[in-house]
């Protein structure tokens, strides 16, 4: 770590102290306790504070203020310590980190150590992991190899998004938001009992952005920028007996928008500063047919259950379905091969792109049986399947019999077999230990202009592993417990054809294993008024696998690392100060580096690297960080409420985030990096005497920060960055 951010990091661990025994103290005068948290990390309903592993959660509340304004997924990320997502796709294929470990392959092949569950069902591709959030029940998130229990083996965690569930009694929740830029949000979920064994609920969200973004090349106002994505989603739970549950889901997604806005020039040179070539609302395309991104897609998924007394069987079936594509002007400007004009700044060459999936099949399938009979032994048993078959497309200018398409066919299938128990030896200690095997296979075939010879006979790549993990949580108090994990996780082999729309090879990528050590103490203090979560944790990667981007021409090439190593500490915590006022907080810090004395990757033409170079001028990546892996990140949440003396409520609710120092590429330069990246929000309202409908103000990235996001280094300075500052009202209701 740099001398500037030792400092840093001693001044935010002192102020983290002196905010921590405020609010012990200030817990202890008031005494007003925090709601408990059940989760469902360990395959079944739990209390946080009895989950041997470091968990995190969004509640209602927090997640419904983040997608005031149109926001996608990958706003969520922002407020988990340890955990960050971007994106140079726009509102698809979003890149999601825990602990520093993911990966920043842009392509729609990409193989993320990071696993998307919605509604129990693995997102496994990045386009099916951008599904929107909306009538969500729970969020929460497992930081730490997740080689057991949960769909695909991960080395990384999981996000495990919960949709509200259908009950007999009627529930329903509304939200309607308008703001600048025409921003405008529509949530709802409704549902109840339609006979005494049969319940519904339906689900929707519409979301819309007016273009606001001017065409300064091609001069037309109001271009690009906007968006509007419809989802829906109908479920039935049928409930003849007791014993025997049938949860149906039918869902669907239609996206009509912008992708990612490439901006040239925008940073440095030789620093990491927004320079004057950024406006946020004007660019200047000369190619990308203003970046237009089109995807659709439907699913279903059959979940049944049955409790034959001792043991629950479940059987979960899902199929997911997508297709679309997104276009761009690559190089952010307009550019003519050394030759004026182009700009903004030096541009040396055109570059456009359009990638996309002529179609995407996933089928899965899970068996899950669980012991029921409570008791001091707990145990769980399953099997897994999956199929997946999709086609990604890729060509550099809009399709013609001249310059047709490349069209790179992957198929894989993976199976696996789980078990894990628990066994509570006394009042005070728990043991759990849990073991998995996995299969892996993966296909290629591929056709195209670029491909000197098709690939019309497989290239197959195939893995299997044990993975296991183990742990024991021991009750120093009825609210203070200590707990250590030791877990392993696996991540099969991976192949990249991207490159071959380019006229180069397809890469591939061996497995990698993670071996992860965690400890941490879990409190519930001043009668439960403050809640406080503490780990530390270290893994330590072999054969990682690692994406080198760009660095000379508009690549990705697969490759592995010896090792890689990463340690740190987290921390999670909720306090309810008076009855009227409570914050939540969160920090992180994490230290990542690459261990491969003989690992190097191309680098940027026009950056200034600081990297030592070696052969043929590449950079030599030992000790570097992982790339945009932040070095720490803190959260804060505070809402208070002004009771009325009609029943009513004023209140108002804020929520903040803060990153570290984050790398973008392989390499280091001087300008490929952030530091000090945040955002807030606000929102002030009025809650009505009956508790059910509210309205407020609301402003998004508050600040009106201008968070620089990721790079393109291939070409020049090219950069993207976050939303603009966004103010609007909103209504809603809730009726339960």
């Amino acid at each position: 770590m740099r001398r500037g951010d030792m400092g840093k990091m001693t001044h935010i661990k002192k102020y983290s102290s002196y905010l921590l025994l405020s609010a012990a103290f200030a817990g202890a005068a008031f005494a007003q306790q925090v709601e408990s948290v059940t989760v469902t990390a360990q395959r079944h309903a739990e209390n946080i504070q009895d989950v041997p592993m470091s968990v995190a959660t969004l509640d209602t509340e927090h997640v419904e203020a983040m997608f005031q304004s149109g926001q996608d997924i990958r706003a969520i990320a922002n407020n988990l310590p340890n955990v960050y997502a971007e994106s140079s796709n726009g509102r698809v294929a979003p890149r999601f980190y825990i602990r520093g470990l993911g990966n920043t392959d842009f392509d729609l092949a990409a193989s993320q150590p990071v696993s998307i569950i919605m509604d129990d069902i693995v997102m496994e591709n990045v386009i099916l992991k951008s599904s929107p959030i909306y009538d969500v029940g729970d969020v929460e998130v497992s930081r730490g190899p997740q080689g057991t229990l949960f769909g695909r083996n991960t080395t990384a965690g999981i996000i495990k998004l919960t949709s509200a569930k259908p009950t007999q009694e009627f529930q329903s929740r509304f939200a309607a938001s308008y703001g600048q830029y025409g921003t405008a949000s529509v949530e709802m979920g409704a549902g109840g009992g339609l006979t005494d064994t049969l319940s519904a609920r339906i689900s929707g969200l519409w979301q819309h952005r007016d273009n606001y973004i001017d065409n300064g090349f091609t001069h037309l106002n109001n271009a690009l920028g906007g968006y509007d994505e419809k989802a829906a989603r109908l479920q039935l739970l049928w409930k003849p007996v007791d014993r025997l549950s049938v949860l149906l889901n039918g869902h669907f997604r239609s996206l009509d928008g912008t992708a990612a806005i490439f901006r040239a020039n925008i940073i440095g040179p030789g620093d990491n500063h927004l320079n004057s070539n950024y406006q946020h609302r004007t660019v200047y395309f000369d190619q990308g047919a203003n970046n237009p991104q089109k995807y659709n897609g439907i699913g279903t998924s059959a979940e049944i259950s049955y409790d034959f007394g001792p043991a629950v069987l479940t059987s979960i079936t899902g199929y997911e379905y997508t297709h679309g594509y997104s276009r761009g002007d690559i190089d952010g400007g307009y550019g003519a091969v050394y030759n004026p004009p182009y700009g903004p700044g030096f541009i040396p060459f055109n570059s456009e792109s359009q990638d996309g999936l002529d179609y995407l099949h996933q089928y899965t399938q899970e068996l899950h049986l669980a012991s029921s009979t409570g008791g001091p032994w707990f145990w769980q048993v399953g099997g897994f399947w999956f199929d997946t078959d999709y086609a990604d497309s890729t060509y550099t200018a809009p399709s013609t019999p001249a310059n047709p398409r490349t069209v790179v066919r992957q198929t894989n299938v993976s199976y696996a077999l789980f078990g894990q128990s628990s066994y509570q030896f006394t009042d005070k200690l728990k043991v759990t230990a849990g073991v998995r095997w996995t299969s892996d296979t993966k296909g290629l075939t591929a056709h195209g202009d670029s491909v000197a010879v098709p690939i019309t006979d497989p290239v197959r790549l195939r893995g299997s592993n044990i993975s296991w993990d183990l742990s024991a949580d021991y009750a120093i108090t009825d609210t203070v417990k200590a707990y250590a994990r030791v877990a392993s996780g696996f991540r099969a082999p991976s192949i990249q054809g991207r490159d071959m729309a380019f006229g180069a090879s397809y890469s591939t990528a061996r497995s990698e294993t993670i071996l992860s050590y965690e400890a941490g103490i879990k409190t519930e203090l001043f009668d439960k008024s403050l809640r406080l979560n503490v780990d530390g944790f270290e893994y330590y990667v072999s054969h990682m696998q690692f994406s080198a981007i760009g660095g000379g021409f508009n690549s990705v090439r697969l490759m592995n690392a010896r090792a890689g190593q990463a340690y740190g500490l987290e921390a999670d915590a909720e306090w309810a100060a008076t009855e009227n006022l409570t914050f939540t907080a969160g920090a992180a810090w994490t230290h990542t580096a690459i261990h491969d004395a003989a690992l190097t990757t191309s680098v940027c033409a026009q950056c200034s690297v600081t990297n030592p170079l070696g052969v043929n001028g590449q950079a030599m990546l030992n000790g570097n960080p992982f790339p945009q892996a932040p070095d720490y990140s803190l959260s804060l949440t505070a809402r208070y409420g002004y009771p009325l003396s009609n029943g009513g409520e004023l209140f108002a609710y804020t929520d903040w985030w803060l990153q570290g120092y984050t790398n973008f590429f392989l390499y280091k330069s001087k300008e490929f990096h952030t530091n000090g990246n945040y955002e807030g929000g606000l929102k002030l309202g009025y809650v009505f005497p009956d508790k059910r409908f509210q309205v407020a103000a609301y402003a998004r990235n508050l600040t009106n920060k201008a968070n620089l996001q990721g790079a393109i280094d291939f070409d020049n300075n090219t950069g993207f960055v976050s939303d603009p500052r966004v103010v609007g009202i909103e209504i809603s209701a809730h009726f339960e």
